[in-house]
């Protein structure tokens, strides 16, 4: 069995395998999330907040097993975006209630947004690279 080691600590080789085909997962449910919101703003919103909290949840619960390794960042990164983009758009609603254009444009440019860095979140999994971390 064959170590790796990443910030001075030893790390599995299958732990990190383990926990990038759980980030090639959540990215990939992310990934349909934010395709639909793209693609259809309001309608299929009910399939894509479910796939969204699946892969929240399976962030949320797996985060631990990643401390100080590499993909710590992942984790970190992807419950950032669900967590800023819920919120963005949960200001924007008001735009739907008023002005029916605007709310769907502040809505499209957010789904926009999350889709990017999903995209790019799931480059840097590829190439095994950590994701930024805000200080």
């Amino acid at each position: 069995m064959s170590d790796i080691i990443d910030n001075g600590s030893v790390v599995n080789a299958e732990r990190d395998d383990s926990l990038r085909t759980i980030g090639h997962i959540s990215y990939a449910l992310h990934a349909i999330v934010a395709i639909v919101a793209v693609g259809a703003v309001l309608p299929g919103v009910q399939a894509s907040v479910l796939l969204l909290l699946i892969a929240f949840t399976l962030d949320m619960v797996k985060r631990d097993d990643a401390r100080g390794s590499w993909q710590d960042s992942h984790f970190s990164w992807r419950i950032r975006s669900v967590l800023w983009a819920g919120l963005l758009y949960v200001v924007t609603i008001p735009l739907w209630l008023l002005f029916l254009i605007p709310g769907w444009i502040a809505w499209v440019i957010i789904s926009v947004w999350f889709l990017y860095r999903v995209v790019r979140g799931w480059l840097a999994l590829s190439d095994r690279k950590p994701m930024p971390v805000p200080q």
